[in-house]
């Protein structure tokens, strides 16, 4: 059976104010490392039919990288390759380039059309060049394409977010990733007390997911997880994998796996990887798809956990859920538990209490 393709690209121009994601500036050394990704694609011989260029920024390789990597994976016909792409990094010329490549499907890290809510991230791109990329994507070909939206950033407020979804949603774009801000220890921005004090109370982030979802759902876009909506038919089939707990390759400084029945990860060293004949890997879980995890990575989804799946634990599971869904955190349907936005909203104290009855 296909399974997906992750590929990390750790460069970045410079790191966002609230990353704690490994990454590397020094652009020198992504030649060599396109050359270790080609050998070690090469090296698993697995079949794909989905990839994803994940980073860093992947738009910081050329096109003819892009291409390189690529041609050294066995794809499927129809496979969805996605790449992730800073609106600061591509042009149109670029953007031609990279739809001759194979990739079909583009996620840009907008996070906020508002100029003052991208400087206080960090962001080295402005509203204009992020609606300009997206623009030039569709005019190159591109028919899929994601953006990234971030929720309770500092200086946000309900109506800079509404204009900002209102904004998303005339652009040519098939699918929204919406992720609230989380204050990384060690950050820039968690060191920045004048920023913090701007930041959104919880309550107010509840009602900025809560507007989030309702006009991205008037506006065409269904939620299908968490953080994630999409236009009919235009799920990230990628990400689908990990919530369905079903296996994938990661290659690259930082990725991690689930192949052939073990989860692993790369150390985050670069020079290991590009020097290393094979990339080098760290067994994080020897025995994955325990019932516990399936329903915590089910539960992310707007579809839910079969209730079957349970097998002797299924009354306690529908037992525990009918409470919440008096509360209106969860439906209770046919053979389904799924999560309403309220419930969403506390998705990990949800989560919790229904995988401590699995074991």
């Amino acid at each position: 059976m296909p399974k997906g393709l992750y590929i990390h690209v750790p460069f970045c121009v410079r790191k966002c104010r609230y990353c704690d994601f490994f990454s590397v500036t020094d652009l020198t050394l992504a030649e060599d490392y396109a050359h270790a990704l080609i050998r070690n694609i090469k090296a698993y011989g697995e079949t794909f039919d989905t990839v994803y260029f994940g980073g860093g920024t992947p738009s910081l390789l050329t096109a003819g990288q892009i291409c390189n990597i690529l041609s050294a994976a066995s794809i499927t016909a129809n496979a969805e390759i996605s790449m992730e792409c800073n609106p600061n990094s591509v042009n149109k010329k670029y953007l031609s380039e990279l739809r001759q490549t194979g990739i079909n499907r583009l996620s840009f890290g907008i996070q906020s059309l508002s100029s003052s809510e991208l400087h206080a991230l960090g962001r080295l791109h402005d509203s204009g060049k992020a609606v300009a990329a997206v623009e030039n994507a569709h005019s190159a070909g591109f028919e899929n394409i994601s953006a990234d939206l971030m929720l309770a950033t500092p200086g946000q407020t309900m109506p800079s977010l509404n204009d900002t979804i209102e904004r998303l949603c005339r652009l040519p774009l098939t699918h929204i990733s919406a992720y609230m801000l989380k204050i990384e220890k060690g950050t820039p921005l968690a060191a920045d007390e004048k920023l913090l004090q701007t930041l959104p109370d919880d309550d107010k982030e509840a009602e900025m997911y809560l507007l989030t979802v309702n006009l991205l759902n008037e506006n065409g876009f269904a939620q299908y997880e968490i953080s994630n909506f999409a236009k009919a038919g235009r799920e990230c089939r990628h990400n689908l994998k990990y919530w369905h707990c079903e296996e994938y390759l990661g290659i690259g400084t930082g990725a991690h796996s689930y192949l052939n029945g073990v989860r692993f990860e790369v150390p985050k060293n670069l020079n290991n990887f590009i020097n290393s004949e094979r990339q080098q890997t760290i067994i994080t879980d020897s025995a994955p798809g325990s019932l516990s995890e399936r329903l915590m990575l089910a539960l992310r989804l707007k579809e839910g956990f079969p209730i079957s799946e349970a097998g002797e634990y299924a009354n306690k599971l529908t037992a525990a859920a009918v409470p919440m869904e008096k509360a209106g955190l969860l439906k209770i349907l046919e053979d389904r538990i799924a999560l309403t936005p309220e419930g969403f909203l506390v998705s990990n104290e949800i989560i919790l209490r229904l995988t401590c009855l699995t074991s």
